[in-house]
């Protein structure tokens, strides 16, 4: 069957992800600017929540994003450094798979560093997802191609804002045959069934609703009085449609 992973980014959040029928969790904070790596104290929190391969159920566990900062993913040599630390705190802390991405200056995947990180999670029997860097590659296509052999997968919406206008260039990343196509991206209940018929490996989603607080003082220039929450309804109503087409 086509996977289900939900990004979360609490304990609840990823709590509620499982209950809700996900597959799996990409855990990450700040999802509004694209997520970073999480605290330690969270990770641990959601692996002692939900975390560990369960083979009966299809749960696939928890992924954790390692990302020292937004703003694009070309990095400079201590924050490679940083990179490698923070895969090693989340594979040490039982991470049951990676997130990350990297790219050269001419807009290339950078496997050199994808290799070490890759190498560190297989020395944990972790998985490794290379996230949408991709997106912003100079050919998603050809990245593909470039991480075959080295991640198990891809996450990414085409090059597209979202997915659903990404579709045909997915199609042409899942044909290439190489790491696992997951499609991710302003993805919508709506849009999985035509994205799950690509024959992508699964459809990724926040599936997020945004809950506030009233009758407060703003605690910064970005603080409105509100944050995310993980929506049980949207992932149960996601995973009700991804139930309904297998993958190819």
């Amino acid at each position: 069957m086509t996977a289900l992973e939900i990004a979360v980014t609490s304990v609840a959040g990823a709590v509620v992800a499982r209950a809700a029928g996900a597959t799996r969790v990409e855990l990450c904070s700040a999802l509004e600017v694209g997520g970073v790596t999480p605290s330690q104290g969270l990770v641990e929190g959601v692996l002692d929540e939900v975390g560990g391969i369960d083979a009966t159920d299809g749960w696939q566990g928890v992924h954790v994003l390692v990302r020292p900062r937004p703003g694009g993913f070309g990095y400079s040599v201590e924050e490679r450094r940083l990179l490698r630390r923070e895969a090693e705190t989340v594979l040490e802390a039982g991470a049951d798979g990676i997130v990350f991405g990297a790219l050269t200056p001419h807009g290339k995947p950078d496997v050199e560093l994808v290799w070490a990180l890759a190498d560190a999670a297989a020395a944990y029997e972790a998985t490794v997802t290379f996230h949408r860097a991709i997106d912003v590659s100079a050919d998603p296509v050809a990245a593909v191609r470039a991480l075959d052999g080295v991640v198990d997968r891809v996450l990414t919406s085409g090059g597209a804002p979202a997915a659903a206008a990404g579709a045909a260039t997915i199609a042409e990343m899942v044909a290439v045959g190489g790491p696992d196509v997951l499609a991710g991206g302003g993805v919508s209940v709506d849009a999985i069934e035509a994205l799950a018929a690509l024959g992508v490996e699964g459809v990724h989603l926040s599936a997020k609703r945004w809950v506030t607080t009233t009758g407060r003082v703003a605690l910064g220039v970005a603080d409105d009085g509100g944050h995310w929450v993980t929506d049980p309804d949207v992932v149960a109503a996601a995973a009700a449609a991804v139930a309904q087409r297998p993958r190819r």
